[in-house]
């Protein structure tokens, strides 16, 4: 697997999950799909999209419930691209999503691994490669970035540093799709800026290219840490995300 398989196989799945061609993404153009559920599109995502924008620096897709589909296609043709991910450009398009119920919630950047940067990295502390048999007691707050309970079925491999016999960071991944893994990450505050982190993730990703499978990285635009970590660990930006939820949906998580 190269540079360009790797690209490859991640504007496939854009296109599965935002309904459109792999190349729409690359046209530099603008792009409004009428988003359909699809049997292989990231397993988290919940289909349709009501309206989900997603840009790999050379234009922009729209992928959209028909009731937003006016909305967006005004929106994306209105300002460019790499502005229908930021403020102020943003409160336009959510003056006109807030009287259908709906706002904007989720924004993220996704890294996926450059080859020629991708290196395991050093660890300070002694690590060891976990499986899905390992993970049952690791589903607690601590470790709620490298695994998820509610979708325990997808975490199939994880990469652990020991402080003797306690785990003091653990970098997991989850089959989020057939040929792509996400990583998450979690050290514990005490052991934090020693490289551990980087150190995980980076074995992490060099294990996942074993398996034929392309490891990618989520995090927001402000967490800078996580940035860092990806940054360092061998990961360079791909694409930009943003996701339009329900109102109640959006009160819900900020109980």
């Amino acid at each position: 697997m190269n540079g360009a398989d790797i690209l490859r196989i991640a504007l496939r799945q854009s296109a599965i999950d935002c309904s459109c061609s792999a190349e729409d993404f690359l046209s530099g153009g603008r792009k409004v799909a009428i988003s359909q559920p699809h049997p292989d599109a990231r397993r988290y995502l919940s289909l349709p999209f009501q309206l989900d924008l997603v840009s790999y620096g050379s234009g922009i897709v729209a992928a959209v419930s028909p009731e937003f589909e006016a909305i967006a296609a005004e929106y994306i043709n209105k300002f460019p691209p790499e502005h229908c991910f930021e403020t102020p450009n943003l409160h336009w398009l959510m003056d006109r999503l807030r009287p259908l119920g709906a706002d904007v919630c989720f924004m993220a950047e996704y890294w996926l691994p450059d080859l020629e940067r991708l290196r395991p990295l050093p660890c300070p502390y002694p690590t060891r490669l976990l499986g899905p048999e390992d993970f049952p007691p690791l589903y607690t707050p601590q470790w709620s970035n490298a695994l998820c309970e509610k979708r325990a079925h997808l975490d199939v491999l994880a990469l652990g540093a020991y402080d003797g016999d306690k785990l003091i960071g653990l970098a997991g991944c989850s089959m989020d799709c057939d040929d792509m893994w996400q990583i998450g990450i979690d050290v514990l505050p005490e052991y934090r800026k020693q490289g551990i982190a980087a150190a995980l993730v980076s074995g992490l990703a060099a294990e996942i290219l074993k398996r034929d499978k392309v490891p990618f990285y989520c995090c927001a635009w402000s967490n800078i840490a996580s940035a860092r970590c990806a940054v360092k660990s061998g990961f360079s930006p791909a694409w930009a995300e943003l996701t339009v939820k329900s109102r109640d949906y959006i009160d819900e998580m900020n109980q």
